[in-house]
């Protein structure tokens, strides 16, 4: 664990490394010419000068390492994780440690994700192949005040590049292992004097690199991505611009790889009813599949988007409307196994519907800057799963309960379950989930000039948050409906009053569906209302044209997420507040209800932080302080029999961030940057339960899966051919250091060692050609991991991708 002292020490030796060259040198006309312009403040404005924690992702980086998704940029940005799950569209994004949004639709994201100034809300939304991309910007922290919605942890901020008015053009042809086959192609021109066009496509496909070991079945992991995007660049004066953009993209993937990571005493008899077929736990990363299926995701996600810009010479008044449609549905073999115990289908259909105005001032006033604005926020969520048991489900556990008999014997006490009900193939249990989401915020930021050097930046914003939530349920396992306290009796006595409650907790055992309480009912309205006020308070410190340092201390917020899965139960509270005392004053809970969660409340962001950020002649280096801290995080973690939505009562991470840049020859750059972080829980009582049912509380431990130090290092060597062509080698480091996989996987860890390289040749005729290799390394390690379901003692996990590699040539003009 960092102390605070270590951290301030690590800050003192960078300061020192660097601070000769900082202040050695003076900003000239060439280094102007290069700065980097960002727009994590909403306008335009230089890297050097911005008071914010952001690495920002370029242009040139982005072609030359071959980034296609948001997944990839973890391989530059340290302090950023990105976590595959068991579907395309369960992904996780992580900042300073910070994450969640996986496993339930209901849960939003902490770290808002923008491209093009509209908010993504669901990883569904996020995942598809990046387009054109002009520049990648990450901004770590709160970010509620500017970015409104659902900004506690952070924002990725993604720019695409714009219609031209000149014409341009590029066609890429890419191929790789597994059978890879990338096809990209653009244009841009003008159609008018003042009116400019772009078309671009694109479809990626790769076979997969996880093997089935049953026959029949082809591979995992695989990809087939197709996307469209067009765009209209209306300026009808110098003061007047309007970018309309349309785009389409499908995903149809057979993922994701799970490995078996250790077994537990039912893992035989499964591997039984299997034939034999089971995955070694000694070889988790032999890349093979042991599922009766492959599983299937698909996503159709579409919107267009229209940005007005209108100059009134003090001030310039923006307008972002978005409309987008994401519809995504999946099938999946939840026992993980080649035993066919359970299925599960997936629909999600999300509409989502974004307003953002903005008036900014133009700098007229060179002491006084403002901006005010406000963005709304309409969506529509229809979603279901089905949980259905397989063709083997009774044989299973007629064999764990002792032989054919068992289940049988169980059946002859209800004269109203037919011979064989108990895990009938097919039954089991369809749940239908609304939310209807209306927000909107209110924002305003003031930069004042204290001095020529000292500038102070206040932001405020109101956010407010509704929710409207339907759940309900068709459920055909008989057995799981039955009150096995009330009605299991012998001569109309309750057999729990004569001493049998092993044999009732034995039973209550194979209720793997127990109906769910609908809502709304007599007692839960399924309804959330939730405001806030968050601020910011920057002070921006200008030493030299070189050297800028900068203080902030900021708040976040994020309204109720509601648990639409399978485990959303009433709250188990020991008041009237729609705890059990309504509940079953009301009628409404069986006599052995299950308690929970239906919702996780706000959570509410804050940090402080000190950055320095400097350019010197031969290039850059920035670092940041910070110590950040959500109350209420949102927390859904998996048990082994379902997700525990709940909110963590305080967590928090102290820590450094830094990147550098230093070019000693005008051919070789090399890059360095890195997070040190130190999270723990501060307060987080029953977070989950065991095997057994007993209660785990996290308070004073660390979150799982947060490395507490990630580097990422880089060398790029440039040169010019004689021919006049450009080239250059390029090869990049990511290194984090061991840490435990997941809560409630005790003896799985993940450390990173990971190469990935590339090497192209642009040619004066506007051909290029590159080779590109991730992972050269073959490095190994798990994503995450879980409690396999209904296999006490059994371990999975999730394997990172294994070695790939591939060429492109491409003709720009």
């Amino acid at each position: 664990m960092i102390k605070a002292n270590k951290l301030l020490v690590s800050v003192a030796v960078s300061m020192a490394l660097y601070g000769g060259s900082v202040y050695a040198e003076e900003a000239d006309d060439e280094e102007d010419s290069n700065v980097i312009i960002i727009t994590a403040s909403k306008r335009p404005t230089s890297l050097q000068e911005t008071p914010i924690a952001i690495t920002v992702i370029s242009e040139e980086s982005i072609e030359q390492t071959k980034i296609q998704d948001i997944y990839d940029l973890q391989a530059l940005v340290p302090t950023l994780r990105v976590t595959p799950l068991q579907r395309s569209t369960n992904t996780g994004f992580a900042l300073r440690g910070f994450a969640n949004g996986t496993n339930n639709t209901g849960i939003e994201p902490s770290v808002g994700i923008f491209i093009d100034g509209v908010y993504r809300s669901r990883a569904a939304a996020q995942i598809g192949d990046l387009p054109r991309l002009d520049q990648i910007e990450v901004l770590s922290g709160p970010q509620s005040t500017l970015f409104g919605k659902n900004a506690s942890a952070g924002v990725i901020n993604i720019r695409t590049k714009a219609p031209s008015f000149d014409l341009e053009g590029k066609v890429e042809i890419g191929v790789g292992n597994y059978n890879q086959r990338v096809v990209k192609a653009y244009v841009t021109n003008s159609l008018t004097d003042n009116v400019a066009f772009s078309l671009s496509a694109l479809s990626s496909t790769r076979d997969g690199y996880t093997t089935s070991i049953a026959n029949g079945l082809g591979e995992l992991n695989d990809r087939d991505r197709t996307g469209f995007r067009g765009q209209l660049l209306w300026e009808p004066s110098d003061d007047i611009s309007v970018r309309l953009i349309a785009d389409m993209s499908e995903i149809d993937e057979v993922c994701c790889t799970i490995a078996n990571f250790a077994d537990g005493p039912v893992a035989p008899v499964m591997a039984a009813f299997a034939g034999g077929i089971a995955l070694d736990p000694s070889t988790p990363f032999s890349y093979e599949s042991a599922l009766n299926f492959n599983p299937v995701n698909k996503v159709e996600d579409s919107g267009f988007s229209i940005e007005a810009n209108v100059d009134y010479g003090s001030f310039i008044f923006t307008s972002i409307t978005a409309s987008r449609t994401n519809e995504s549905s999946s099938r999946g073999d939840v026992d993980f196994s080649a035993a066919d115990l359970l299925e599960e289908r997936t629909r999600v259909d999300i509409d989502t519907f974004t307003q953002e105005f903005r008036l900014t001032s133009t700098g007229a006033d060179n002491k006084f800057d403002w901006m005010v604005g406000a963005f709304i926020f309409q969506e529509d969520i229809d979603t279901d799963d089905s949980i259905l048991f397989g063709t083997q489900a009774r044989g299973i556990f007629d064999t764990l309960f002792g032989g054919p008999a068992a289940l049988g014997a169980t059946e002859s006490f209800y004269t109203s379950l037919d011979a064989g009900s108990i895990l009938r193939s097919g039954d089991g249990a369809v749940t239908e989930y609304t939310q209807s989401n209306d927000a909107f915020s209110i924002f305003a930021t003031f930069d004042y000039e204290l001095s020529d050097q000292l500038t102070a930046t206040l932001g405020l914003s109101y956010t407010d948050d509704e929710k409207e939530i339907t759940v309900s349920q068709i459920n055909t396992d008989v057995f799981s409906a039955i009150d096995l306290d009330r009605d299991l009796t012998v001569f109309g006595v309750p057999i729990t009053f004569l001493g049998q409650d092993a044999l009732v907790a034995g039973l209550r055992g194979l209720q793997f569906l127990q109906p769910m309480l609908a809502f709304p009912n007599a007692v839960e309205d399924g309804k959330s209302s939730d405001d806030d006020i968050t601020w910011s308070l920057r002070l921006a410190y200008e030493v030299n044209e070189n050297v800028n340092l900068f203080a902030t201390a900021s708040t976040g917020f994020k309204a109720t997420s509601w648990n639409l899965s399978r485990d959303t139960r009433p709250t188990d509270a020991d008041d009237n507040d729609d705890g059990i005392i309504d509940i079953v004053a009301a009628g409404l809970a069986r006599g052995d209800q299950e308690y929970g969660t239906r919702f996780a409340g706000p959570e509410e962001s804050s940090v402080f932080e000190l950055g320095m950020k400097t350019r010197f002649e031969q290039g850059a280096f920035n670092v940041t302080i910070f110590d950040q801290t959500i109350k209420g995080f949102q927390s859904s973690t998996f048990i082994g029999t379902g997700f525990v939505l709940a909110n963590a009562g305080e967590q928090s991470t102290k820590g450094i961030e830094f990147d550098s840049v230093y070019r000693p020859t005008e051919n070789i750059t090399l890059t360095l940057a890195g997070s040190f972080l130190d999270p723990i829980y501060d307060s987080y009582q029953n977070a989950a339960v065991d095997q057994n049912g007993n209660a785990i509380h996290f308070t004073g431990r660390a979150p799982t899966g947060i490395h507490p130090r990630s580097l990422v290092a880089g060398v790029k060597y440039d040169f010019e051919l004689a021919s006049g062509s450009y080239a250059y080698v390029r090869a990049d480091y990511l290194q984090e250091s061991k840490v435990l996989v997941g809560d409630a996987s005790p003896d799985i860890y993940r450390e990173v060692g990971t190469v990935n390289m590339s090497a192209g040749i642009t040619l004066l005729n506007g051909v290029n050609v590159q080779l590109w290799v991730r992972n050269l390394n073959d490095d190994e390690y798990f994503m995450s991991a879980f409690p396999t379901p209904i296999q006490a003692g059994s371990l999975s996990a999730y394997p990172n991708q294994p070695r790939t590699y591939g060429a492109s040539v491409s003709y720009e003009f």
